[in-house]
């Protein structure tokens, strides 16, 4: 049909199923149902479960057969409550299968372990192996370095902290990070 001749005969159509004319409630359903199938396919590829989604739909305009403003539209109608109705039951699977939720939290909670265990392992590796790099410098070097790198001074504070001219800090840090370069070998 002509979608000017397709809207005119949903319209007469749908007067006809309001007044409890079954046989065009039938003539709606064979209308469209095809479309209907067709764009549920855009959306899932179980075509068993689109085919209940399009019944569920049509039970629900027939449901509403006697509220007469409830479906101006019948094609957009039709259209927009395929769609939800599809993306409930998707919503529905994905949150109510227990075995995929258990799985799911299984499998990122045992990641998660063992990912927080190599990560703590790692850092107390790296401590250790900074703790004794910094055995290897003089008591003076070490303090610097600490304010500076795990403090996260600035050479000014440093200089207040330590007693000690600009220069003198710098050259300190210097000597004390060829020390650690050199124990790192």
């Amino acid at each position: 049909m002509v979608p000017s001749k397709l809207r005119i005969r949903t319209q007469q159509l749908v007067a006809q199923f309001c007044s409890g004319d079954d046989r065009a409630y039938a003539e709606l359903y064979d209308m469209y149902v095809q479309m209907l199938y067709n764009y549920g396919l855009k959306m899932t590829s179980d075509q068993e479960l689109l085919k209940d989604c399009i019944h569920d739909v049509f039970v629900k305009v027939y449901m509403k057969r006697n509220d007469k403003n409830a479906i101006n539209n019948l094609c957009s109608y039709l259209l927009i409550s395929l769609k939800n109705r599809l993306l409930d039951e998707f919503r529905r699977q994905t949150f109510t299968n227990p075995n995929e939720v258990e799985s799911y939290e299984y499998r990122h909670a045992a990641e998660d372990v063992e990912r927080d265990y190599l990560c703590q392992e790692r850092e107390a590796m790296q401590s250790a192996q900074v703790a004794h790099l910094m055995k290897h410098l003089t008591r003076r070097q070490c303090q610097a370095i600490t304010l500076y790198y795990l403090e996260e001074r600035k050479y000014d504070e440093i200089c207040g902290i330590m007693h000690m001219n600009y220069h003198s800090v710098r050259n300190l840090m210097h000597r004390g990070m060829l020390k650690l370069r050199e124990a790192a070998m």
